[in-house]
């Protein structure tokens, strides 16, 4: 269905982190910005790697980092993730959210070697709750094209929701954990409690 000679990997980091009061991805937990230590984690297994960013952040991002800025054509995540699919839209993505704060390389690579290239994409999901976690997932090209289709055609701005419709792949990470979501104070202090172990 694509191309798998290259994958991209994408830290979405242009939210406005409204339910935290704090910019998610200059958060720490690990002894750099969030958003710094993810895109770390994505060098380590991706061709390349990107920041997606507003462009009123674009001033805060280190030199030797990749930027992708919203084009601001799309709502919610996709903004980020369809941005980066127009600029090279020949390459699956590795999309993660900054706010996983407990995401490593083993799992990334678990994801990766799961990876069903026939499918839209190939996600990670919980066992108890088995919905695709689409800022934790691996993006096919062809899967991004029908995003655009599906955005345009005005049915929603959901990307699970997109995922639940389509054709993906589900993959049970070996330590579920990594997929806590620290979007709120409470998050955040559960997430260091684990981190500080």
């Amino acid at each position: 269905m694509t191309s798998i000679d290259k994958l991209y990997g994408l830290v979405l980091s242009g939210g406005k982190s409204t339910r935290m009061g704090t910019d998610k991805g200059l958060i720490t937990y690990h002894g750099i910005p969030q958003r710094d230590y993810i895109y770390k984690l994505l060098e380590e297994v991706c061709d390349a790697t990107f920041l997606s960013i507003r462009e009123d952040q674009a001033a805060t991002i280190p030199e030797n980092f990749q930027i992708i800025t919203d084009e601001n054509k799309f709502k919610g995540p996709f903004n980020g993730i369809l941005s980066a699919h127009k600029k090279y839209p020949k390459v699956a993505w590795l999309v993660l959210a900054c706010d996983l704060p407990l995401i490593d390389v083993k799992a990334l690579k678990e994801l990766i070697q799961a990876r069903d290239t026939t499918k839209l994409a190939t996600s990670f999901a919980l066992k108890e709750n088995p919905l695709p976690e689409p800022l934790c997932a691996l993006w096919e090209a062809e899967g991004l094209k029908a995003a655009v289709d599906y955005m345009n055609s005005g049915e929603g701005s959901c990307p699970r929701k997109f995922l639940i419709r389509n054709d993906v792949s589900l993959v049970f990470p070996s330590d579920e954990k990594v997929l806590l979501n620290a979007n709120s104070v409470s998050e955040y202090e559960e997430a260091l409690k684990i981190v500080a172990k």
